[in-house]
């Protein structure tokens, strides 16, 4: 093993038994009778940890703990203190301690302690692997025993649990067993979505999820009242395994009242599911009711421009057009600075409703910009980079001015997005959209293993531009690309972030409750 310790202790001579301790177990120990010596030593010499006593006199174990973690950020130090004092626990757990230790310490407390250091990830690692094998068969019954919706949600939930534990051990044979588990899930949820999809939309089924066009209706407005604000907070493309990286950092300000989940409708693309949470419709009641603002792939023209006057329709539906609301779409930085600044002023509504763009910028920008495919190259990375953005944007400073008051917050999404590896060759004429993991247009052609595809669009409550026009979903992690160019554009999408198919990270979305603590 030999491990580097530095042990700081003005009474080091009466430690003598439990130095000696730690060698027989493979430490190196080196001792120090003060703060001065001990930073002299690390100036020239290599440690990898240093246990500190806090009582010294001189410079005092927090004085020198200051000093150690100005030159050597990432080095562990272990707290070695006689006073349980409140103040002086604080000042060395805010000093970035790993581990503290009460006098008289116990050599095989002090033994336990180091282990927590380095052995403390393979341990998890270890203990991750062993509940995970035992849940493996639970999981695998599940998928093979034809789950129903609920089944479904719970076990994407525990996928997403598995998943994020994964991220923080280290055992690669693991990972790939898990992601071979989750293939197979998307798998079986792609025939799931294929068979019920149309039962669902056509309500020719009892067993119907919350989804997008009735997720306003059902989840938020029973909870809207004129006597405590409201804020939606909509963050697009938000995948529930990035909620779940997230949710620390708001639980700290919100208490969290109801986690649940929504099927996102097809496509699961902004223009289809963001339109039908704020108008309270599918596509084709949209298309019929508001023409001139409902765009089609194919038009010209934004196609999110009008979700509030969607929204304020759906509101009147609900007999809710009495509340004091307003819209706010956050497409930028200075936006977001705005909404921040004026954030107490909204605090006169009873709804105020926020769609924050960034995820979904990133999802793009990681597409076409090669610095963000090396900073977001898988589902670990860009988790990281969606809870740094959220933890330092202005949305978070914004709702943190708030959290005092007696407010009520749902954080909610349209829809998710998936890592796309698998090519499938469609052919298509002119109008058909680029999306690449929808396609509708006439005379379409494509492999009928790799898409859920729907012949007659108003089925599927979605608009039909043409008369022969169909839609097609992709399954799993397959994107769809034309045969002009096949190798060029397998190669520049292959592995980037994708959304408008058929997949557990893009349908099962997160709408949480939650309120001031």
């Amino acid at each position: 093993m030999n491990s580097n310790i530095l042990w700081v202790d003005d009474e080091i001579e009466s430690l003598k038994s439990q130095i000696l301790f730690l060698k027989n177990k493979g430490y190196e120990v080196t001792p120090f009778t003060n703060g001065y010596d001990a930073l002299e030593h690390l100036r020239s010499h290599q440690a990898e940890v240093v246990i500190l006593d806090e009582s010294m006199p001189g410079m005092t174990g927090l004085e020198t703990l200051s000093q150690i973690k100005t030159l050597y950020p990432s080095l562990p130090v272990i707290m070695v203190t006689k006073n349980e004092a409140e103040n002086i626990m604080e000042e060395a757990i805010g000093g970035q301690i790993s581990d503290y230790l009460i006098k008289p310490v116990n050599p095989n407390q002090v033994l336990l302690s180091l282990k927590k250091i380095f052995d403390g990830k393979r341990l998890v690692s270890e203990k991750t692997t062993t509940e995970y094998q035992k849940d493996f068969r639970n999981l695998f019954m599940t998928l093979n025993s034809n789950p129903d919706l609920g089944e479904w949600k719970d076990l994407y939930k525990k996928l997403v649990y598995w998943e994020l534990e994964m991220s923080k051990s280290d055992s690669p044979e693991m990972l790939e067993v898990f992601n071979s588990q989750k293939v197979e899930a998307n798998t079986e949820f792609f025939k799931f979505v294929s068979r019920n999809y149309l039962d669902w939309i056509n309500k020719t089924t009892k067993d119907i999820p919350i989804m997008s066009h009735n997720v306003f209706a059902d989840k938020i407005a029973p909870y809207l009242t004129k006597d405590r604000p409201t804020f939606v907070v909509l963050i697009d493309n938000l995948r529930f395994d990035q909620w779940r990286t997230i949710a620390p950092i708001i639980n700290e300000q919100f208490r969290t009242e109801d986690e649940d989940m929504f099927f996102s409708i097809l496509p699961t693309s902004t223009q289809y599911s963001r339109n039908a949470i704020f108008a309270g419709m599918m596509p084709l009641e949209i298309e019929k009711k508001y023409p001139n603002e409902w765009k089609n792939d194919d038009e010209d023209g934004g196609k999110n421009l009008h979700e509030k006057t969607f929204l304020k329709g759906q509101l009147q539906k609900l007999r809710l057009d009495n509340l004091k609301w307003d819209y706010l779409k956050i497409t930028n930085n200075d936006d977001g600075k705005s909404m921040e600044d004026n954030i107490h002023n909204y605090l006169q509504n009873d709804l105020t409703v926020i769609v924050y763009n960034f995820v979904d910028m990133l999802s793009h920008a990681r597409t076409e910009m090669e610095v963000l495919k090396e900073l977001a190259s898988d589902e670990v990375s860009y988790r990281s980079l969606t809870t740094s953005w959220f933890e330092h944007s202005p949305l978070y400073r914004a709702l943190k001015k708030i959290a005092d008051k007696n407010i009520q917050l749902f954080i909610t999404t349209d829809h998710g997005t998936t890592r796309v590896k698998s090519p499938s060759k469609v052919v298509g004429d002119r109008t058909t959209t680029t999306n690449l993991r929808y396609k509708h247009g006439r005379n379409l052609q494509y492999e009928s293993r790799d898409v859920f595809d729907i012949t007659n669009p108003k089925q599927a409550g979605l608009p039909q531009p043409n008369v022969n026009s169909k839609y097609i979903f992709a399954k799993g992690d397959v994107f769809l690309c034309y045969p002009n160019n096949y190798n060029h554009f397998v190669n520049y999408y292959k592995n980037t972030f994708q959304h408008g198919g058929v997949s557990l990270e893009e349908v099962i979305v997160p709408i949480v409750r939650m309120s001031s603590r």
